[in-house]
Protein backbone atom coordinates (compact mmCIF):
# COMPACT_ATOMS: atom_id res chain seq x y z
CA UNK A 1 0.00 0.00 0.00
CA UNK A 2 1.32 3.66 -0.31
CA UNK A 3 1.14 4.27 2.65
CA UNK A 4 4.27 1.99 3.51
CA UNK A 5 6.53 4.44 1.36
CA UNK A 6 6.50 6.95 4.00
CA UNK A 7 5.94 9.55 2.06
CA UNK A 8 4.40 13.08 2.87
CA UNK A 9 1.37 12.54 0.49
CA UNK A 10 -0.33 16.28 0.93
CA UNK A 11 2.53 18.04 0.26
CA UNK A 12 4.06 16.57 -2.88
CA UNK A 13 4.84 18.78 -5.77
CA UNK A 14 4.12 18.37 -9.23
CA UNK A 15 6.89 16.93 -10.25
CA UNK A 16 8.86 13.80 -11.52
CA UNK A 17 9.79 10.80 -8.68
CA UNK A 18 11.15 7.32 -9.43
CA UNK A 19 8.08 4.69 -9.23
CA UNK A 20 9.09 0.45 -9.50
CA UNK A 21 8.47 0.16 -12.94
CA UNK A 22 7.32 1.25 -16.51
CA UNK A 23 5.83 -0.45 -19.81
CA UNK A 24 6.91 -0.38 -23.20
CA UNK A 25 6.17 -2.13 -26.49
CA UNK A 26 8.12 -1.31 -30.18
CA UNK A 27 6.65 -1.37 -33.31
CA UNK A 28 8.93 -3.05 -35.63
CA UNK A 29 8.59 -4.46 -39.29
CA UNK A 30 4.89 -3.05 -40.11
CA UNK A 31 3.21 -4.38 -36.73
CA UNK A 32 3.33 -3.88 -32.77
CA UNK A 33 5.36 -6.12 -30.76
CA UNK A 34 4.81 -7.66 -27.13
CA UNK A 35 4.24 -5.50 -24.21
CA UNK A 36 7.78 -5.13 -21.97
CA UNK A 37 8.04 -4.35 -18.64
CA UNK A 38 10.95 -2.56 -17.41
CA UNK A 39 12.89 -1.30 -14.19
CA UNK A 40 15.18 0.85 -15.92
CA UNK A 41 14.55 4.87 -16.02
CA UNK A 42 16.20 5.48 -19.41
CA UNK A 43 16.02 4.37 -22.87
CA UNK A 44 18.46 3.45 -25.11
CA UNK A 45 17.93 5.30 -29.20
CA UNK A 46 20.09 6.06 -32.32
CA UNK A 47 21.37 9.43 -32.49
CA UNK A 48 19.38 9.92 -35.43
CA UNK A 49 16.23 8.66 -34.49
CA UNK A 50 13.58 10.97 -35.94
CA UNK A 51 12.04 11.74 -32.74
CA UNK A 52 15.01 14.05 -31.69
CA UNK A 53 16.08 15.84 -35.37
CA UNK A 54 12.16 15.92 -36.92
CA UNK A 55 9.95 15.51 -33.46
CA UNK A 56 8.02 12.46 -33.70
CA UNK A 57 6.84 12.53 -30.68
CA UNK A 58 3.43 12.34 -28.64
CA UNK A 59 2.48 11.90 -25.55
CA UNK A 60 -0.57 11.92 -23.58
CA UNK A 61 -1.34 12.72 -19.63
CA UNK A 62 -4.12 10.90 -17.51
CA UNK A 63 -4.28 10.02 -13.77
CA UNK A 64 -5.30 7.25 -11.77
CA UNK A 65 -6.57 7.45 -7.93
CA UNK A 66 -7.11 5.63 -4.81
CA UNK A 67 -10.60 6.14 -3.66
CA UNK A 68 -12.90 6.34 -0.67
CA UNK A 69 -14.35 2.83 -1.25
CA UNK A 70 -10.99 1.52 -1.16
CA UNK A 71 -10.94 1.14 -5.57
CA UNK A 72 -8.23 2.54 -8.22
CA UNK A 73 -9.94 4.90 -10.68
CA UNK A 74 -8.00 6.37 -14.13
CA UNK A 75 -9.62 8.68 -15.92
CA UNK A 76 -11.11 8.44 -19.24
CA UNK A 77 -8.63 6.17 -20.77
CA UNK A 78 -10.54 5.68 -23.82
CA UNK A 79 -10.19 9.18 -24.31
CA UNK A 80 -6.77 9.46 -24.12
CA UNK A 81 -6.24 6.68 -26.31
CA UNK A 82 -8.42 8.46 -29.16
CA UNK A 83 -6.33 11.37 -28.64
CA UNK A 84 -3.11 9.89 -29.17
CA UNK A 85 -4.40 8.00 -32.14
CA UNK A 86 -5.21 11.65 -33.70
CA UNK A 87 -2.05 12.85 -33.12
CA UNK A 88 -0.46 9.61 -34.91
CA UNK A 89 -2.12 9.88 -37.76
CA UNK A 90 -0.99 13.85 -37.87
CA UNK A 91 2.62 13.25 -37.37
CA UNK A 92 2.65 10.22 -39.34
CA UNK A 93 3.54 7.81 -36.87
CA UNK A 94 1.68 3.84 -36.28
CA UNK A 95 -1.74 4.14 -34.17
CA UNK A 96 -2.06 1.92 -31.02
CA UNK A 97 -5.16 0.44 -30.81
CA UNK A 98 -7.13 1.21 -27.71
CA UNK A 99 -6.90 -1.89 -26.15
CA UNK A 100 -3.12 -2.16 -26.06
CA UNK A 101 -2.91 1.21 -24.91
CA UNK A 102 -5.46 0.31 -22.17
CA UNK A 103 -3.82 -2.70 -21.64
CA UNK A 104 -0.14 -0.84 -20.91
CA UNK A 105 -1.76 1.54 -18.85
CA UNK A 106 -3.74 -0.89 -16.27
CA UNK A 107 -0.65 -3.00 -16.31
CA UNK A 108 1.42 0.16 -15.38
CA UNK A 109 -0.94 1.10 -12.47
CA UNK A 110 -0.95 -2.07 -10.93
CA UNK A 111 2.47 -2.53 -11.15
CA UNK A 112 3.05 0.93 -9.10
CA UNK A 113 0.18 0.48 -6.65
CA UNK A 114 1.87 1.35 -4.08
CA UNK A 115 2.73 4.87 -5.85
CA UNK A 116 -0.84 5.55 -5.54
CA UNK A 117 -1.45 8.28 -2.64
CA UNK A 118 -3.93 7.50 -0.13
CA UNK A 119 -7.71 8.69 -0.75
CA UNK A 120 -8.25 12.54 0.77
CA UNK A 121 -4.48 13.28 -0.02
CA UNK A 122 -4.61 15.76 -2.60
CA UNK A 123 -2.30 13.96 -4.87
CA UNK A 124 -2.40 11.31 -7.66
CA UNK A 125 -0.70 8.78 -9.68
CA UNK A 126 -0.10 11.10 -13.14
CA UNK A 127 0.26 8.46 -16.24
CA UNK A 128 2.71 9.71 -18.78
CA UNK A 129 2.35 7.55 -22.44
CA UNK A 130 5.16 8.33 -24.60
CA UNK A 131 5.66 7.34 -28.07
CA UNK A 132 9.06 8.05 -30.43
CA UNK A 133 10.00 7.37 -33.45
CA UNK A 134 13.36 5.20 -33.10
CA UNK A 135 14.82 5.18 -36.67
CA UNK A 136 17.80 6.28 -37.96
CA UNK A 137 17.30 9.32 -40.33
CA UNK A 138 19.17 11.81 -41.83
CA UNK A 139 16.41 13.06 -44.25
CA UNK A 140 13.01 14.42 -42.79
CA UNK A 141 10.95 10.66 -43.24
CA UNK A 142 9.07 9.32 -40.66
CA UNK A 143 10.82 6.55 -39.30
CA UNK A 144 9.53 3.40 -39.68
CA UNK A 145 10.26 2.08 -36.05
CA UNK A 146 8.63 3.45 -32.50
CA UNK A 147 8.59 2.82 -29.33
CA UNK A 148 5.99 3.22 -27.01
CA UNK A 149 6.41 3.64 -23.49
CA UNK A 150 4.31 4.49 -20.42
CA UNK A 151 5.57 5.74 -16.89
CA UNK A 152 3.72 7.18 -13.62
CA UNK A 153 4.90 8.91 -10.89
CA UNK A 154 2.85 10.36 -7.90
CA UNK A 155 1.97 14.11 -8.03
CA UNK A 156 0.67 16.56 -5.82
CA UNK A 157 -1.20 19.58 -7.87
CA UNK A 158 -0.15 21.71 -10.79
CA UNK A 159 -0.43 25.20 -9.02
CA UNK A 160 1.15 25.40 -5.39
CA UNK A 161 -2.43 26.98 -4.09
CA UNK A 162 -4.45 23.61 -5.47
CA UNK A 163 -8.00 25.16 -6.46
CA UNK A 164 -7.47 29.08 -6.50
CA UNK A 165 -7.74 31.61 -8.39
CA UNK A 166 -4.60 32.92 -10.54
CA UNK A 167 -3.14 35.99 -12.39
CA UNK A 168 -2.51 35.63 -16.16
CA UNK A 169 -0.49 38.06 -18.91
CA UNK A 170 -1.43 38.24 -22.01
CA UNK A 171 2.23 37.90 -24.43
CA UNK A 172 1.89 38.57 -28.03
CA UNK A 173 5.55 38.70 -28.47
CA UNK A 174 4.95 34.48 -29.25
CA UNK A 175 2.48 31.88 -30.42
CA UNK A 176 2.77 28.49 -28.79
CA UNK A 177 1.01 27.22 -32.13
CA UNK A 178 -0.68 28.14 -35.83
CA UNK A 179 -4.05 27.83 -37.45
CA UNK A 180 -3.68 24.14 -39.32
CA UNK A 181 -0.73 23.34 -37.29
CA UNK A 182 0.32 20.97 -35.00
CA UNK A 183 -1.73 22.97 -32.19
CA UNK A 184 -4.42 20.15 -32.57
CA UNK A 185 -1.99 17.37 -31.78
CA UNK A 186 -0.05 16.92 -28.31
CA UNK A 187 3.12 16.64 -29.54
CA UNK A 188 6.41 17.62 -27.26
CA UNK A 189 7.10 20.76 -29.87
CA UNK A 190 4.43 23.18 -28.94
CA UNK A 191 5.61 22.62 -25.49
CA UNK A 192 8.86 23.91 -26.52
CA UNK A 193 7.33 26.90 -28.42
CA UNK A 194 5.53 27.92 -25.10
CA UNK A 195 8.28 27.71 -23.14
CA UNK A 196 10.35 31.81 -23.57
CA UNK A 197 6.65 32.67 -23.17
CA UNK A 198 6.02 31.20 -20.18
CA UNK A 199 9.08 32.30 -18.72
CA UNK A 200 8.27 35.92 -19.40
CA UNK A 201 5.35 35.32 -17.97
CA UNK A 202 6.74 33.80 -14.27
CA UNK A 203 9.28 36.63 -14.78
CA UNK A 204 6.50 39.33 -14.83
CA UNK A 205 5.41 37.80 -11.67
CA UNK A 206 2.31 35.73 -13.33
CA UNK A 207 1.15 32.60 -12.77
CA UNK A 208 0.92 31.70 -16.60
CA UNK A 209 1.03 33.13 -19.84
CA UNK A 210 -2.06 33.63 -22.37
CA UNK A 211 -1.97 33.58 -26.03
CA UNK A 212 -4.53 35.38 -28.90
CA UNK A 213 -4.82 33.96 -32.16
CA UNK A 214 -1.81 33.49 -34.13
CA UNK A 215 -2.86 35.32 -37.04
CA UNK A 216 -4.73 38.20 -36.64
CA UNK A 217 -4.29 38.70 -32.61
CA UNK A 218 -8.12 39.41 -31.71
CA UNK A 219 -9.34 35.61 -30.36
CA UNK A 220 -8.67 34.21 -27.17
CA UNK A 221 -6.90 31.14 -28.12
CA UNK A 222 -5.29 29.17 -24.81
CA UNK A 223 -4.38 29.56 -21.00
CA UNK A 224 -0.54 28.62 -21.54
CA UNK A 225 -0.47 24.85 -21.91
CA UNK A 226 -4.50 24.66 -20.89
CA UNK A 227 -7.77 25.32 -22.37
CA UNK A 228 -9.37 28.48 -21.70
CA UNK A 229 -13.23 28.94 -20.56
CA UNK A 230 -15.22 31.89 -19.50
CA UNK A 231 -19.14 32.00 -17.70
CA UNK A 232 -21.65 34.25 -17.92
CA UNK A 233 -25.38 34.48 -18.08
CA UNK A 234 -25.74 30.42 -17.43
CA UNK A 235 -23.64 29.77 -19.79
CA UNK A 236 -19.95 28.03 -20.28
CA UNK A 237 -18.26 29.46 -23.15
CA UNK A 238 -14.90 28.27 -24.44
CA UNK A 239 -12.81 29.09 -27.79
CA UNK A 240 -13.80 27.40 -30.84
CA UNK A 241 -9.80 27.34 -33.10
CA UNK A 242 -7.95 24.92 -35.10
CA UNK A 243 -4.80 25.53 -33.33
CA UNK A 244 -6.02 24.42 -29.89
CA UNK A 245 -5.47 20.87 -28.12
CA UNK A 246 -8.65 19.18 -27.81
CA UNK A 247 -8.68 18.94 -24.23
CA UNK A 248 -10.31 16.22 -22.62
CA UNK A 249 -10.77 18.23 -19.28
CA UNK A 250 -12.46 20.71 -21.15
CA UNK A 251 -14.63 18.47 -23.15
CA UNK A 252 -16.01 16.48 -19.76
CA UNK A 253 -16.26 20.13 -18.32
CA UNK A 254 -18.63 20.91 -21.19
CA UNK A 255 -20.54 17.67 -20.66
CA UNK A 256 -20.86 18.23 -17.15
CA UNK A 257 -22.02 22.11 -17.41
CA UNK A 258 -24.84 20.55 -19.46
CA UNK A 259 -25.67 18.09 -16.44
CA UNK A 260 -25.69 21.07 -14.27
CA UNK A 261 -28.53 22.65 -16.54
CA UNK A 262 -25.85 25.07 -18.27
CA UNK A 263 -25.53 26.19 -22.03
CA UNK A 264 -22.70 25.44 -23.77
CA UNK A 265 -21.00 27.96 -26.48
CA UNK A 266 -17.76 27.03 -28.58
CA UNK A 267 -17.10 29.83 -30.99
CA UNK A 268 -14.28 32.22 -31.30
CA UNK A 269 -14.03 35.10 -28.21
CA UNK A 270 -12.56 38.11 -28.76
CA UNK A 271 -10.48 39.48 -26.42
CA UNK A 272 -12.52 42.49 -25.39
CA UNK A 273 -15.44 39.79 -24.26
CA UNK A 274 -13.00 38.96 -21.07
CA UNK A 275 -14.43 42.01 -19.31
CA UNK A 276 -18.31 40.91 -19.79
CA UNK A 277 -17.42 37.06 -18.12
CA UNK A 278 -18.38 36.41 -14.35
CA UNK A 279 -15.98 33.50 -14.02
CA UNK A 280 -13.20 32.14 -16.15
CA UNK A 281 -10.50 29.66 -15.74
CA UNK A 282 -7.93 27.16 -17.30
CA UNK A 283 -8.55 23.66 -17.66
CA UNK A 284 -6.06 20.42 -18.38
CA UNK A 285 -5.33 17.31 -16.71
CA UNK A 286 -2.45 18.77 -14.07
CA UNK A 287 -4.73 21.02 -12.48
CA UNK A 288 -8.73 20.16 -13.51
CA UNK A 289 -9.62 23.71 -13.29
CA UNK A 290 -7.32 26.86 -12.69
CA UNK A 291 -9.53 29.64 -12.01
CA UNK A 292 -8.40 33.10 -13.55
CA UNK A 293 -8.51 35.88 -11.04
CA UNK A 294 -7.43 38.29 -13.99
CA UNK A 295 -5.98 38.53 -17.37
CA UNK A 296 -3.68 41.53 -17.63
CA UNK A 297 -2.85 43.29 -21.47
CA UNK A 298 0.24 45.14 -20.49
CA UNK A 299 0.43 46.22 -23.87
CA UNK A 300 -3.03 48.04 -24.28
CA UNK A 301 -2.44 49.00 -20.20
CA UNK A 302 -5.89 46.97 -19.65
CA UNK A 303 -6.85 44.66 -17.01
CA UNK A 304 -9.52 42.22 -17.28
CA UNK A 305 -10.54 41.53 -13.40
CA UNK A 306 -12.24 38.13 -13.78
CA UNK A 307 -12.69 37.05 -9.39
CA UNK A 308 -13.71 40.54 -7.65
CA UNK A 309 -12.85 38.75 -4.60
CA UNK A 310 -9.88 36.78 -5.82
CA UNK A 311 -11.90 33.54 -5.01
CA UNK A 312 -13.05 31.05 -7.59
CA UNK A 313 -16.67 31.19 -8.74
CA UNK A 314 -19.46 29.45 -7.98
CA UNK A 315 -20.08 27.87 -11.12
CA UNK A 316 -16.32 26.33 -11.30
CA UNK A 317 -16.53 25.35 -7.38
CA UNK A 318 -19.36 22.92 -8.90
CA UNK A 319 -17.86 21.41 -11.92
CA UNK A 320 -14.64 21.00 -10.15
CA UNK A 321 -16.41 19.34 -7.08
CA UNK A 322 -18.25 17.47 -10.04
CA UNK A 323 -15.41 16.13 -11.70
CA UNK A 324 -13.16 15.53 -8.94
CA UNK A 325 -16.12 13.55 -7.55
CA UNK A 326 -16.39 11.15 -10.67
CA UNK A 327 -12.40 10.71 -10.15
CA UNK A 328 -13.06 9.61 -6.88
CA UNK A 329 -15.83 7.55 -7.18
CA UNK A 330 -18.34 9.93 -4.87
CA UNK A 331 -20.39 11.36 -7.75
CA UNK A 332 -21.96 8.81 -10.02
CA UNK A 333 -19.91 8.10 -13.45
CA UNK A 334 -23.51 8.38 -15.46
CA UNK A 335 -20.96 8.87 -18.81
CA UNK A 336 -19.09 5.43 -18.27
CA UNK A 337 -14.97 8.00 -18.11
CA UNK A 338 -13.86 6.06 -15.30
CA UNK A 339 -12.47 2.91 -15.76
CA UNK A 340 -12.00 0.44 -12.18
CA UNK A 341 -9.58 -1.60 -11.76
CA UNK A 342 -9.79 -5.26 -10.64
Amino acid sequence: MSENLNLDWSNLSFGYRTTDYNVRCCFKNGAWGELEVSSSETINIHMAATCLHYGQEAFEGLKAFRCKDGKIRIFRLEANAERLQSTCRGILMPELSTEKFAQMIKKVVKLNERFIPPYESGASLYIRPLLIGTSARVGVHPADEYMFVVFVTPVGPYFKGGFSTNPYVVIREFDRSAPLGTGIYKVGGNYAASLRANKMAHDLGYSCEFYLDAKEKKYIDEAGAANFFGIKNNTYVTPLSTSILPSITNNSLMTLAEDLGMKVERRPIPIEELDTFEEAGACGTAAVISPIERIDDLDNKKSYVISKDGQPGPWSKKLYEKFRGIQYGTEPDTHNWVTILD
